[in-house]
């Protein structure tokens, strides 16, 4: 695998460095071991590949420190002692050149991150003044770093404001080599300044040599950003900081952006269930809106059934009043009926010799039986009940 060749780059540049020397390192990330030259500058570890490079290839930042113990593990070289770095993140071991070594890197390494001598360490006065020496310096380099206190009644600027795409939260020295390595994308960024209210544009060109420029932007409690060079430009908004540096340099200065990307077609991965091979495959897209869900045969055939059941049910109510009234009809006259055959029984009266009867003529026969057809009321059905029966079931035969 080829590796991308950094610009060499000056020690000046990094924080000032308490201690350094060779160290084995080796974490979960690392394959093999690795013996580097290693310097500590303010609260970070850099590495380099041989006390004379200028440029580091790695870094480790204390910042999530959160133990250093020794590791009693046996090694081939017996003057070699070994510790572990426990941070947030991950776990280092380092292997120092003997236990001088190693206590130094202990102590050294928890005086920056805990800004106090370490109580427990096994060194010389004189080493332990140098300590002291340290956590002072550290101090001092702290305080210089933090914002200012803020004297005014003014309100500070919010660093949450509205940033163009090229601010990136980056240090001063994270910005240079954040550029550097992202030289094809951009050669400028907006990053966060020294003081806790104010920014910072940083630059990087080529010419016989990396050049790194550095410029101040102040935020205006009265309004807008000012750039703090010998003639201080004025800007209303961030965006147009960068806008007026881009129109200045004619466009030599870029942005730096990180565009992220997305996926235009919907793909998923599919199996073959014939030789069971799986293939990406694509999703095809309609431009209309999704179309609903197909009704089921089911409520098809409910919804059909309730809409023929209705005038059923209609017309079976219907038929059910006539059969009703039919019935009131028919019962009515049937108890008329009984009524008439439960007329009171006569007395008994002792019998009474018959009179002699004479044969009737054959004319009044004939017209006492048809008066008794129409007055005899016994067995037949009344007309009103008659016309009534004829009334519903031409309703019931209309239906």
């Amino acid at each position: 695998m080829m590796m991308v060749k950094l610009t060499a780059r000056q020690r000046s540049q990094l924080p000032t460095c308490y201690y350094e020397g060779y160290l084995t390192k080796r974490s979960f990330k690392d394959k093999t071991s690795r013996k580097l030259w290693t310097c500590l500058c303010g609260n970070t570890l850099f590495f380099f590949n041989e006390k004379r490079n200028t440029e580091y290839i790695e870094k480790v930042d204390l910042r999530g420190f959160v133990s250093i113990t020794d590791d009693s593990s046996q090694d081939r070289n017996l003057d070699a002692a070994r510790f572990n770095l426990q941070l947030k993140e991950e776990n280092i071991r380092f292997t120092a050149l003997n236990l001088e070594a190693r206590e130094l890197w202990k102590g050294y390494i928890r005086s920056v991150v805990e800004l106090a001598v370490p109580a427990s360490i096994n060194l010389l006065p004189g080493q332990i003044q140098t300590l002291k020496e340290t956590v002072e310096k550290e101090e001092a380099r702290i305080n210089n770093a933090s914002p200012p206190v803020v004297t005014n009644n003014a309100a500070p600027v919010s660093l949450q404001g509205d940033k163009p795409a090229c601010y990136h939260n980056v240090t001063r020295l994270e910005a240079e080599l954040l550029l550097e390595r992202e030289a094809v994308r951009g050669n400028m960024l907006l990053r966060p300044g020294s003081a806790g209210s104010s920014f910072a544009v940083t630059t990087r060109q080529h010419l016989e040599g990396s050049i790194i420029r550095h410029y101040r932007v102040t935020p205006k409690h009265t309004g807008g950003f000012l750039i703090d060079v010998d003639n201080p430009v004025l800007c209303a908004t961030l965006h147009d900081v960068i806008h007026y540096l881009v129109e200045k340099s004619d466009g030599v200065l870029t942005p730096l952006i990180f565009e992220e990307t997305y996926e235009k077609n919907i793909s998923f991965i599919s199996k073959d269930c014939e030789n069971g091979e799986s293939s990406l495959q694509q999703a095809l897209t309609s431009l209309g809106p999704p179309s609903a869900p197909p009704k089921k045969v089911e409520e098809k055939e409910k919804e059909m059934d309730s809409l023929s059941a209705a005038p059923l049910q209609r017309k079976t109510s219907s038929h059910k009043h006539i059969y009703k009234c039919l019935f009131l009809t028919c019962y009515n006259f049937w108890s008329s009926t009984e009524l008439h055959k439960k007329a009171p029984k006569k007395a008994i009266m002792p019998p009474v010799p018959a009179p002699r009867r004479l044969l009737p003529s054959p004319s009044s026969t004939n017209g006492d039986q048809k008066m008794r057809v129409v007055t005899e009321p016994q067995g037949q059905i009344p007309l009103a009940a008659m016309s009534e029966l004829k009334l519903k079931f031409g309703q019931i035969s209309r239906c």
